[in-house]
């Protein structure tokens, strides 16, 4: 029987032979990150693609994340490591709802979470990461922020910037958003000592309730920098495991045992080795009409 080992050291063999690009998101399991050659936030590894000299790309993350390697490489070959790796939240608005919405709120700038489909990305004005949210909304010249698809990410701005005037849809992410402002209570009682870092599309009752509020990547940085010793986490529990593996000297626990990425999970280690062979994962391929109108979004963003 192979082990965990075994299949990792012929991960890292032929992806040399064969001239592959790993990139690992951080809600992935600690096997697939090891083989890795990238790991990180759903962007990052987006424009980590872009860098690399490899012509093939394995995403290890689910479809969107796909997509958007791909608007920012056409020319490579982005292959989504499990076909059927969806995002809920991805998938709540269809490009033609948002064309009615746009109707609706005429004079809104809308932006787009990084959380959307190709789709959506052609027709928002503007994308953001969770990351580059803040900075991004509030250097916008319109006064009326129409923010898609996660209302929770999106009263997290608005909060911060009471300047504006945010319209949402009644989106967001299905995990993140069955955390309870319970939890926080009961795992600040087991853990008194423990500072809470949440992500926030968790909803606002949670976020109020934490000592530090931001992307998964800020959430890492914030618990490596901070001279405390133990951290309650709200976001995907493999981030609880990455960390203990990354800062032994700490503790880390769970703010939710259910704050689990489905369709994350459905990758597996055979998996990423299968999609090196081509007998697995799924290629990318988007129309040049798409890749351009939807690049336009991300350049935005970017500045």
């Amino acid at each position: 029987m192979r082990t965990t080992v075994d299949i990792q050291n012929e991960i890292m063999k032929l992806k040399k032979e064969r001239d592959v690009c790993i990139l690992a998101h951080t809600y992935q399991t600690q096997d697939i990150l090891e083989v890795a050659d990238f790991t990180g936030d759903s962007f990052a590894l987006s424009k980590f693609a872009t860098e690399v000299p490899q012509k093939t790309v394995i995403m290890c993350g689910v479809r969107f994340m796909a997509e958007t390697a791909k608007i920012l490489s056409p020319e490579k070959k982005v292959i989504l490591s499990h076909p059927e790796a969806g995002c809920p939240m991805a998938e709540q608005l269809t490009a033609e709802e948002l064309r009615t919405l746009r109707k609706k709120y005429p004079e809104c700038a809308v932006v787009a979470y990084i959380n959307t489909t190709a789709a959506l990305k052609c027709e928002c004005d503007v994308c953001v990461t969770s990351a580059s949210a803040l900075e991004v909304v509030k250097k916008l010249p319109q006064k009326d922020i129409l923010f898609i698809p996660d209302c929770n990410l999106g009263s997290w701005l608005e909060k911060q910037i009471p300047d504006k005037n945010f319209h949402f849809i009644n989106g967001g992410c299905p995990v993140h958003m069955q955390i309870t402002p319970d939890e926080v209570d009961a795992a600040r009682k087991l853990h008194p000592d423990a500072l809470v870092l949440v992500h926030p599309e968790c909803i606002k009752e949670v976020t109020e309730k934490a000592d530090y509020a931001g992307s998964t990547t800020g959430i890492i940085k914030f618990a490596e920098k901070s001279d405390a010793k133990s951290f309650i986490i709200g976001t995907d529990t493999s981030v609880v495991q990455h960390l203990q593996f990354a800062n032994p000297t700490k503790k880390f626990y769970p703010l939710s045992k259910q704050c689990v990425c489905k369709d994350m999970k459905l990758t597996t280690l055979v998996d990423v080795l299968d999609c090196i062979k081509g007998e697995a994962g799924e290629e990318i391929e988007l129309s040049d009409e798409v890749i351009k109108k939807a690049r336009i979004s991300i350049d935005r963003m970017l500045g």
